[in-house]
């Protein structure tokens, strides 16, 4: 092959170049974009994608309070979002009438109350009787070895948090709990007035199932566990 006869594949080839070139720059021009948005803060890229509104500021809210599993603080919301703890305040209010049913429309089966100077979503008290009768449904008879061993714990150290629980399970609790309160093994005993913490304790139906009279007759399990966990029988 003569060097005239490479010359039109050359010329074709130098045509395509500069296409690729240009989707190149064109792709290397997006991973800036992209690592410019990365960089802004939650709030900023919400602005960018649409206007920050009273309906869409209350969503935002809504769904924080949706996950959380501990009373939270108006002030920690407005750090979040980075917005005016006034705000913040304004759409828990209108969130809390909105559920609450006071326009004229139906009660929410789950209310926003403020405990231990934050706020968190609970079932509503006139529903508790359905969330029994779902858990009931669930598992009618047989307690998942999860349940077990919370009841345990509770047993054993009550009066106890929710937190006081995970710390010593090392997991999340909450629906363990909210199963046993259901099938009324345990109960509340109080409500700390500085954290909000429920604490719980057993109910008088463990011992019908235990077929035992007190907690007193429960077998000691100290000596199953380490030197550190001695005191774990002491209720």
């Amino acid at each position: 092959m003569t060097l005239d006869d490479a010359t039109p594949e050359t010329e074709e080839a130098s045509s395509v170049a500069p296409e690729i070139v240009d989707s190149q720059d064109e792709l290397e021009a997006q991973v800036v974009v992209v690592e410019e948005v990365t960089e802004l803060s939650p709030s900023e890229i919400v602005n960018q994608l649409e206007p920050v509104s009273a309906d869409n500021l209350r969503s935002a809210v809504e769904a924080i309070l949706m996950i959380t599993d501990v009373p939270i603080s108006i002030m920690a919301i407005a750090t979040a979002l980075e917005r005016p703890v006034t705000e913040i305040r304004d759409a828990i209010n209108s969130l809390k009438t909105d559920y609450d049913g006071e326009e004229g429309e139906t009660p929410r089966g789950f209310e926003l109350r403020e405990v231990g100077g934050g706020w968190r979503m609970y079932v509503r008290a006139d529903y508790d009787w359905a969330v029994k009768m779902f858990v009931a449904n669930e598992n009618p008879t047989k307690l998942s070895q999860a349940a077990l061993e919370t009841l345990a714990v509770i047993a054993y150290k009550q009066p106890i948090s929710r937190g006081q629980i995970a710390s010593i399970r090392a997991v999340n609790v909450d629906s363990v709990v909210r199963t046993l309160h259901s099938r009324g093994l345990i109960t509340e005993l109080y409500t700390d007035s500085e954290s909000g913490a429920i604490h719980y304790g057993t109910a008088p139906l463990l011992l019908e199932v235990l077929g035992i009279n007190s907690l007193d007759e429960l077998p000691l399990i100290s000596p199953y566990l380490p030197d550190a966990n001695s005191n774990f029988d002491a209720v």
